[in-house]
C-alpha cells in the first residue's frame, strides 16, 4: 500500500474510468476500480478503501444506492461524479453521506485537489472495526493536555481526536459535520456566513477569491441539517446551532 491509502475508482465509462485512475495514481494512491456497482461495494469492502470516486449512473445500481450500502460498513471519503447537474442530485449525494460532488466534464487538476484537501484534514474515528461508539473519555485522554477540548451546552469536542460527545454519549459525525461545528464552536457565538462555512467544508481548495455558487450554499444546509439531527438538536429551542436568516449560523447561547 502507499503512503496515501487505497483508491477505489467505480465507473463504467472506460475513459473516464482510466483518467481518474491515472490522476489518483500519481497523487500516490494505490487504485483498484470496478465498473459496476454491486462491484464496486465489494471492492470498496475488499480494499478497505480511504477514497471512493463514485460515478451516479451506474449499470446495474445507482451511485446513491452503492454510497448508502458503501456507508454501512466504511468511512472512507466518497467523491460523487455524474453528467447530470440537478440540484437535487447534489442534495441526494450530500444527504447519503458524500463528501463531495463533481459534474462530468471535470478538470482532473480539480479532482487531485479536492481529494488532497479531504485527506489533509482527516475525519473523526468513529468507533471499532464493528461500528460501535467509542468511550469519549477514552478518545479524548492521549491529548487532553496538548489539545483543550471545547465545551458548549453539554457537548464536548476534541479537535486532536476528532471526537464528539453530547451529555457524555459519543456522537459520530462526517468530516464536514465536525469541521462545521468547530468552526461555530471557535466562533464563541459570532456569526458565520454561509460563503465562510462553505470553506470551512472545501478547505483550502477555496482560496478568499474563488467563487461560491448557490449549490455550495445548500450543501452547507444541507450538511447542517444532518449535524442537527445528529446532535439531536431542538429546531424551536436550539441548545448549539441558531439559524441567522439571511446570512448563516452562529453558536446558541450558553445555558
Amino acid at each position: 500500500m502507499t503512503d496515501m491509502g487505497v483508491a477505489v475508482v467505480v465507473e463504467d465509462d472506460e475513459d473516464v474510468r482510466n483518467l481518474v485512475e491515472a490522476v489518483l495514481s500519481q497523487a500516490g494512491f494505490e487504485v483498484h476500480s470496478a465498473a459496476g456497482g454491486r462491484e464496486g461495494v465489494d471492492v470498496v469492502r475488499a480494499r478497505e478503501a480511504s477514497v471512493v470516486t463514485l460515478d451516479v449512473g451506474l449499470p446495474d445500481i445507482d451511485g446513491f444506492e452503492v454510497l448508502r450500502r458503501i456507508r454501512q460498513f466504511s468511512d472512507a471519503y466518497v467523491v460523487m461524479l455524474t453528467a447530470r447537474t440537478d440540484e437535487l442530485d447534489t442534495l441526494t449525494a450530500f444527504h447519503t453521506g458524500a463528501d463531495d460532488f463533481l459534474a462530468k466534464p471535470f478538470r482532473p487538476r480539480e479532482l487531485r485537489a479536492r481529494v488532497g484537501a479531504m485527506m489533509r484534514r482527516p475525519r473523526q474515528d468513529l468507533g471499532t472495526a464493528d461500528g460501535s461508539a467509542m468511550d469519549p473519555a477514552a478518545a479524548a485522554a492521549p491529548a487532553a493536555s496538548q489539545s483543550p477540548v471545547l465545551h458548549h451546552n453539554g457537548l464536548d469536542l476534541n479537535p486532536e481526536t476528532r471526537s464528539v460527545s453530547v451529555d457524555g454519549v459519543a456522537v459520530s459525525l462526517t468530516r464536514s459535520e465536525f469541521d462545521l461545528l468547530q468552526a461555530l464552536l471557535k466562533g464563541a457565538g459570532a456569526v458565520r456566513s454561509k460563503t465562510e462555512l462553505v470553506r470551512v467544508v472545501r478547505g483550502d481548495y477555496y482560496r478568499a477569491d474563488a467563487y461560491i455558487s448557490e449549490s455550495d450554499e445548500r450543501a452547507v444546509e444541507v450538511h447542517i441539517g444532518n449535524l442537527r439531527r445528529k446532535l439531536g438538536e431542538d429546531p424551536v429551542q436550539p441548545r448549539w446551532l441558531q439559524t441567522v436568516r439571511g446570512v448563516g449560523y452562529r453558536l446558541s447561547p450558553a445555558r
